[in-house]
């Protein structure tokens, strides 16, 4: 049985990055950013695979003390991202504690220091989800594209 997804280990050199393919081979690119190509080809001819037919998921070695600081990073972004969801719940609920006193949508952008569209987000049935994965939080920016195989580590 062939691997559906191919793990890449991307080492720095000199010259470029070094990538390490489990299981497969080594081969090298000047730049990260070709590095999938590059090892999509190199297990294609390797393995005798249609290039779009697996998934690579390459990871950075950056050493051990950045290693950390990006781990760090992350972290701190993910606790923001649910401290922003914990705050965008609360603010559902008070503009709909505020909507329920009578106020009206631009009062209750004044009260909550918040724009009058922000207050209709705030207000909608439908949005249970949090803005902020759609507009603001981690998967801001990024579509899902059928057939797009690429993961980043």
């Amino acid at each position: 049985m062939r691997p559906s997804v191919f793990r890449v280990v991307a080492k720095r050199w000199d010259c470029g990055w070094e990538l390490h393919i489990e299981d497969v081979g080594v081969t090298q690119v000047k730049r990260l950013n070709n590095a999938e190509e590059t090892v999509r080809d190199y297990i294609a001819l390797d393995r005798d695979l249609d290039p779009d037919s697996f998934d690579v998921e390459i990871t950075p070695d950056v050493g051990e003390e950045l290693g950390r600081g990006i781990a760090e990073a992350k972290r701190a972004t993910a606790d923001a991202e649910r401290a922003q969801e914990r705050a965008a719940k609360k603010n559902r609920r008070v503009a709909g504690l505020l909507r329920q006193a009578g106020l009206s949508g631009r009062e209750i952008a004044l009260v909550l220091m918040v724009s009058p569209q922000r207050v209709s987000q705030l207000l909608s049935p439908g949005d249970k989800s949090g803005l902020l994965r759609r507009y603001g939080g981690r998967d801001a920016g990024r579509e899902e594209v059928p057939g797009d195989k690429r993961r980043l580590a």
